[in-house]
């Protein structure tokens, strides 16, 4: 049962919410380059960060613990008046993307959601557990990330998705998935991993991100 959840900000039926998933570990400015192309390009009310407990195609080692990576990217990010940091996999009990989707859309039946993600998680997408299904499930919008700009042609999601290819527009929330859009822009080199890696492989958050 889900009906309990509380919405985490602004969740009326109709409104346009784009869900960004990720371990941000830590949160970074390439998550931000994400959710703000899709808010211009695609008309977006608000993007969720869904900070996952575990992903499950990474290691444990070197993730800090789930408290840490949501307090930094609330503190961070979210006096960004249309990004909201969300912790709903812990709430739903879920692990898989297909399955806290699927609960989101029962939950909130009445929102148009939009699953965001950078080619350089396409290009791996096709590794997630029952991907397809979440490409049928809610529109794909994926933002070109540098290093992997080729995977929103090549990838075999991006394939899987061609036909359903159309250009980015306020009214893409509203199409029938399956649906893929391409957003493109000033693009952000930054990564998580780089991050980490100037910080010291390894190392929990508190040695990762940088301190204000």
């Amino acid at each position: 049962m889900t009906e309990w959840l509380c919405p985490p900000g602004p969740c009326s039926p109709g409104l346009k919410i784009g869900l960004l998933g990720g371990s941000f570990n830590p949160a970074h400015e390439g998550h931000l380059y994400i959710s703000e192309l899709a808010l211009k390009q695609l008309g977006l009310d608000y993007v969720w960060w869904l900070v996952a407990p575990q992903n499950p195609l990474k290691p444990v080692a070197g993730m800090a613990p789930l408290r840490e990576r949501l307090s930094y990217a609330a503190a961070k990010y979210e006096h960004h008046p249309r990004i909201i940091v969300v912790d709903v996999e812990s709430n739903f009990h879920t692990r898989y993307t297909a399955d806290t989707l699927a609960a989101l859309k029962r939950r909130f039946g009445g929102v148009r959601f939009v699953w965001l993600m950078g080619s350089d998680n396409l290009a791996s997408f096709h590794r997630w557990r029952r991907w397809r299904e979440i490409a049928r499930s809610v529109p794909v919008a994926v933002a070109l990330r540098p290093g992997s700009v080729k995977a929103a042609l090549y990838a075999p999601a991006a394939r899987f998705l061609s036909g359903a290819r159309r250009p980015p527009s306020h009214g893409f929330a509203l199409a029938k998935p399956p649906a893929f859009a391409v957003l493109d822009g000033r693009r952000c080199p930054q990564s998580a991993t780089a991050i980490r890696a100037k910080a010291g492989a390894g190392e929990a958050l508190v040695g990762a991100i940088p301190s204000w």
